[in-house]
C-alpha cells in the first residue's frame, strides 16, 4: 500500500503560510545523543499493512488520546524534575515501578517500553500484527507496533488518571542512557486533552486540573493550531510572523526553517553536534540570529536556531524560561515568566563532539568540522571510556553539560585497543 505524507498543518490564523512544512513529527521522541539536541518530533501515524488499515484507522483517528480522563482535584502536582531541558514525570505503579515518562508536546502519539506495557496493558486487546509507520524530524518513516495500555497514572494516589490510552512500542534505552534515568515512555500531547496542565520549568513542577481552569498565573493568552494534535502558534521575527510549534520533547532554543522568511544572522549558521532522531542522525547547522524573537509578549534577543528544513519549532531552550499553561480544550496557552526582561541566550559552548551513549562507554557520534577535536585525531566511531578521568558512568547530563559550559579543556579517554590513550581537548565558543 503507498504511504502518503499528510498536507501539512494550516497556519494560526493571522499567521503568514511560512516555510512548506513537511509535517513534522518532532520524533515524539526518540533516540537521543548525548550532549547535544535530543530531536523528539510530532509524531504522524502512517499505517502499514492493509489487511490492518480500517482497524488502525479507528485507533489512531484519536491518537494518544484516553478513553477516559479522570482528575479527582482541582489542581494535582505531578512529582517531576526537569533534566536539562527535558521535563520528566513519574506515573504511579506497581511493585514493578515507578514509572518515568518524558513530556512531548511536540508528539502526537504515545510510547511506551515494553517493560511497561506487558505490565498495564488492556486484557482484551493484542498487539497488532501491522506496524504503525512515524514522520520524523529528518522527514523519514519508522515502523512501531501498535497497542492499548488500561490506564497511565499521574500525580498522588493516581490524582490523574488516562485510561484506555492507544500507545506505541518504542525502546526507550538510548533515552534513558541519555538523560540518565530510566525512561519507560513518551506522553503526547493528545494524552492531555482533557485537562489543563501546566509546565513549570523554572520551578521543576507540573500540574494537571480539570478542563475549564483557569491557568495558575497570570499572562497574554495565545490561540494555538491543533489540527496535528500537537500546538501550533505564532511567533515574530524581525517583523515577519510564521508559525511554530511548541515542542518540550526537544531540548533544542528555536528550530528554524527559513524559507519564505528573511533571517538575518548575527553569528552565521555553521555545522554543530550530531543529534539524534526517530529515524537516523542529522547534523546540526546553527547559529545566533540579529532580531529579537517575540513569543506572546515576552522577547528573546538575538535567540540561537538551528536551521532545519521541517516545521519550525521552540524547544526546551526556550520553554525552560517559562511556567506554560495548556488548555487543549481551548485551543489556547499561556506563557508566563516572573521578569518581562529580554531573555538573552549566552553562546553555545562545545568540546566538537557528540555521542551516542552506553554505561560502560560513550562512541562518537560526530566530530564539529575545524574544531580542536577533529585537530587532535578524534574521528566518528572513537569509544570514549572516562572523562577527566572517571568513568562515563559517572558524568550525568547536567553534570556533562555544566562542565562543557565552565571548563576550558575536557580529557576524553579513549579506547585504543587493549590500552586506553587520554586526550586534552579544549572547549570553545561553536556559537558566540
Amino acid at each position: 500500500m503507498p504511504r502518503t505524507r499528510p498536507n501539512p498543518p494550516a497556519p494560526p490564523a493571522g499567521v503568514a503560510a511560512g516555510p512548506p512544512a513537511v509535517a513534522p513529527w518532532r520524533a515524539a521522541g526518540l533516540p537521543v545523543r548525548a550532549a547535544v539536541v535530543l530531536l523528539l518530533a510530532a509524531l504522524l501515524p502512517v499505517v502499514s499493512g492493509c489487511a490492518n488499515l480500517t482497524r488502525l484507522a479507528r485507533l489512531y483517528k484519536r491518537e494518544s488520546r484516553p478513553g477516559q480522563t479522570r482528575v479527582r482535584a482541582a489542581v494535582v502536582e505531578v512529582k517531576s524534575r526537569v533534566i536539562g531541558s527535558h521535563f520528566v514525570v513519574e506515573a504511579k505503579g506497581d511493585k514493578r515501578g515507578p514509572w518515568r515518562f518524558l513530556i512531548d508536546t511536540g508528539s502526537s502519539v504515545t510510547l511506551v517500553s515494553e517493560e511497561f506495557y506487558k505490565a498495564n496493558a488492556m486484557r482484551d486487546t493484542r498487539l497488532s500484527q501491522s506496524s504503525v509507520g512515524v514522520r520524523a524530524a529528518s522527514g523519514q518513516v519508522a515502523y512501531l507496533q501498535a497497542g492499548n495500555v488500561r490506564e497511565i497514572q499521574l500525580g498522588a494516589g493516581g490524582g490523574a488518571r488516562f485510561l484506555n490510552v492507544p500507545v506505541l512500542l518504542y525502546n526507550c534505552g538510548e533515552l534513558s542512557a541519555h538523560l540518565g534515568v530510566k525512561i519507560d515512555g513518551v506522553l503526547g500531547f493528545p494524552l492531555f486533552r482533557d485537562t489543563v496542565f501546566t509546565l513549570d520549568y523554572p520551578r521543576g513542577r507540573m500540574t494537571l486540573s480539570p478542563p475549564g481552569r483557569a491557568p495558575p498565573a497570570p499572562g497574554e493568552v495565545i490561540p494555538f493550531n491543533n489540527d496535528q494534535r500537537t500546538p501550533i502558534i505564532p511567533v515574530q521575527l524581525g517583523g515577519e510572523t510564521f508559525a511554530v510549534l511548541v515542542d518540550s520533547g526537544s531540548d533544542a532554543p528555536l528550530m528554524l526553517n527559513p524559507v519564505g522568511l528573511h533571517p538575518r544572522f548575527a553569528a552565521e549558521p555553521r555545522p554543530g553536534a550530531t543529534v539524534g532522531t526517530l529515524t537516523g542522525d542529522r547534523c546540526q547547522k546553527i547559529g545566533r540570529l540579529d532580531g529579537t524573537l517575540n513569543l506572546g509578549g515576552h522577547q528573546f534577543e538575538q535567540p540561537l536556531a538551528d536551521l532545519t528544513d521541517q516545521l519550525s519549532a521552540i524547544g526546551g531552550k526556550i520553554l525552560c524560561h517559562f511556567r506554560v499553561t495548556f488548555m487543549p480544550t481551548r485551543n489556547q496557552m499561556v506563557f508566563h515568566r516572573d521578569s518581562d526582561a529580554p531573555v538573552t541566550m549566552s553562546p553555545l559552548r562545545s568540546p566538537g563532539l557528540s555521542f551516542s551513549k552506553t554505561p560502560a562507554y560513550w562512541r562518537v557520534l560526530g566530530v564539529v568540522p575545524g574544531s580542536p577535536a577533529e585537530a587532535k585525531g578524534v574521528r566518528q566511531g572513537d569509544l570514549v571510556s572516562r572523562i577527566n578521568g572517571e568513568p562515563v558512568s559517572s558524568w550525568s547530563l547536567q553534570r556533562f553539560d555544566a562542565q562543557v559550559r565552565h571548563a576550558d579543556e575536557i580529557i576524553f579517554t579513549f579506547v585504543r585497543g587493549s590500552a586506553e590513550a587520554p586526550v586534552l581537548i579544549p572547549t570553545f565558543d561553536l556559537v558566540p
